[in-house]
């Protein structure tokens, strides 16, 4: 992908164009005309020229490394800085906004994370004409690259649905392009559809990708194609958004709220979810997995690495361009640790809170809670589990990223004798500069090969690996049929890799429910995984309603740091915390509601 760029470059294609996300054959761009200088009448009349046209689809994939809000933000998770659109979702302001907007400072909408109405249905339509046109022109097409193509485009169409969808609830389902010339307001006009319908609408078309068999399962790095819809990436996202719809929020008849017309929520509850959840899941490990096409990589902590893209873990991704305006990355300039080796560095949002950091195990597997762990609180950081040190900065932690000269160690405590704090790390609890006030940064997906810095980053941002398959699975065949052997397996094999005991038999389902719980928060962490998490749990109301903790480590003697360093564990308190339940779903913007009577707003707004 990284080569086929620079060959878009060369060939003078237009700024729309420089932003495609796939890989393209140099010699068959070579041989044709220029592709900034297509009409509607030659898009259509080869492959080379339609493939234009996906790679635009492609580039309407959210470049989520570059948003300016994580959906960890609006988490328990992260101690995020107040000026964000996050921070007044966290004290229960979220209300209609007049139109579409992703503004992340200071918003009153909700998380977008790359979508607003108005941006999704631009990418449907997207997707809409390139079906409608393949279709209309199929003569000018090999049967192979028809079938493929339609298939890619019929995925990522699915895909732009399910990511809408865990926002907003039922969405108009739109399958052919809208014309205002040609239609009537009735047939333009298309109204929302249930939950139940959409759910069916987005599985249904994953379902026939997946048995239709044009695509390929997995890419190799090295292959041309990398970075296209697979088979795995569609029975895997069928496999997500079952066992999302099987959770307790939807799969209910007692909404969070009325919900008369049934937006967000079934209207019954089915066990059955559970099973074809656990099902598609256990397809997948069966087909694809244990080392078939997919596996889990052998070290987490590099996973995320340039050099290791497209290691057998990785699903479906969104490629990354490292030095190229607008295609790099730039997560790292906005958070992990704010000064490295004295010199300023990041924004230091990416600050994890004290409940994180108390789900890591300790070294031999046990929960921190657990009186036979060996947790010392006032030693809080010695023999916790390897994912602890591979994920989190903590006070006098060492710290070297490959980039770095040399290493440096990480301080966050009070040091009254430091003569200038604010050039240091330690604790901001005024909140007065962009040093953390939690007491921790992250270390997980901060690239070590790249110094912070505008589109420096080249690391792909990535939807979905094979560990969220086997988690996916334990998790709705826990509640499928209980703590079978099959459920221990994939949670354990997902505990092995990181160096942790396995789970001890006998687990109760209620139990296992836990377990898989924390595994999964601890696995999956700063991934974006959190929020939906606890959203289709039905557990936002609960870890949202009251404050997160913070590390604040003192010396007891603080004039010349003589005594013991005390670790005190103490809430945020630059806000007052609030989750209203209208909050589980963004809000419909008015001007929507207000050009189409079809549309109906969501509960509680």
């Amino acid at each position: 992908m990284k080569v086929a760029i620079n060959y878009f470059k060369i060939l003078g294609l237009s700024l729309l164009m420089l932003t495609l996300s796939v890989s393209c054959d140099t010699d068959e761009f070579l041989e044709n005309v220029n592709k900034s200088n297509l009409t509607d009448a030659t898009q259509w009349e080869s492959e080379p020229n339609a493939d234009v046209f996906l790679n635009d689809i492609y580039s309407e994939i959210p470049n989520k490394v570059n948003q300016t809000e994580t959906l960890d933000y609006y988490t328990d998770d992260y101690n995020i800085s107040h000026y964000y659109t996050a921070s007044n979702w966290r004290i229960g302001v979220c209300i209609v906004p007049s139109s579409s907007t992703d503004n992340p400072w200071g918003g009153t909408q909700g998380p977008t994370y790359g979508y607003t109405w108005q941006n999704f249905f631009v990418k449907i339509r997207k997707c809409n004409t390139f079906l409608q046109k393949l279709e209309e022109n199929k003569g000018n097409f090999s049967e192979a690259y028809f079938k493929k193509r339609i298939d890619e485009v019929r995925f990522i169409r699915a895909f732009f649905y399910s990511e809408f969808f865990v926002q907003m609830g039922g969405l108009p389902i739109i399958t052919k392009q809208l014309d205002r010339n040609t239609m009537s307001p009735e047939e333009l006009q298309q109204p929302r559809k249930t939950f139940q319908e959409t759910f069916d609408f987005i599985v249904s078309e994953l379902d026939a990708v997946v048995k239709n068999g044009n695509l390929a399962i997995k890419y190799a790095k090295s292959d041309r194609e990398a970075g296209r819809a697979t088979l795995g990436a569609a029975l895997a996202l069928k496999g997500w958004v079952e066992l999302f719809g099987a959770s307790p929020l939807f799969n209910t008849a007692t909404p969070y709220l009325p919900d008369p017309n049934k937006f967000v929520h079934f209207g019954n509850y089915d066990p059955a979810r559970w099973v074809k959840a656990a099902a598609t899941n256990k397809e997948f490990i069966d087909k694809f997995g244990n080392g078939k096409n997919y596996n889990l990589f052998a070290d987490l902590k590099d996973f995320w690495r340039v050099a290791n893209e497209y290691n057998s873990e990785v699903i479906w991704d969104r490629q990354v361009v490292a030095n190229v305006s607008g295609m790099g990355g730039n997560y790292e300039g906005r958070g992990g640790v704010t000064y490295v080796l004295g010199e300023y560095r990041t924004w230091g949002n990416y600050n994890p809170t004290q409940e994180l950091v108390d789900q890591f195990a300790m070294a031999n597997g046990k929960a921190i809670t657990d009186p036979t762990s060996g947790y010392n609180p006032q030693k809080p950081y010695v023999n916790r589990e390897k994912r602890f040190y591979d994920f989190i900065v903590y006070d006098g932690a060492p710290y070297k990223l490959d980039w770095m000269p040399r290493a440096d160690t990480i301080y966050t405590r009070i040091d009254l004798t430091y003569p200038n704090p604010d050039r240091t790390n330690q604790i901001d609890l005024a909140g007065k500069t962009d040093v953390g006030d939690s007491g921790y940064y992250q270390k997980k997906r901060i690239n070590p090969d790249a110094a912070p810095g505008t589109d420096a980053s080249g690391q792909n941002y990535v939807f979905l690996r094979y560990a969220e398959v086997l988690l996916n699975y334990a998790e709705a065949q826990n509640e499928a049929v209980g703590p079978d052997a099959s459920v221990y397996d994939a949670i354990n094999k997902v505990r092995q890799r990181s160096e942790i005991a396995a789970l001890p038999a006998g687990l109760t389902k209620d139990q296992m429910r836990a377990a898989i719980a924390r595994e999964r928060r601890v696995e999956f962490c700063f991934e974006d995984k959190r929020f939906l998490d606890t959203k289709r749990l039905a557990q936002t109301a609960q870890v949202m309603g009251k404050a997160r903790h913070n590390m604040v480590i003192r010396n007891s003697v603080p004039s010349n740091n003589s005594g013991v360093w005390v670790y005190s564990i103490e809430p945020e308190v630059k806000y007052t915390v609030k989750f209203e339940p209208k909050q589980y779903m963004n809000p419909i913007p008015q001007n929507v509601l207000d050009q189409n009577s079809g549309i109906k707003q969501n509960p509680g707004y």
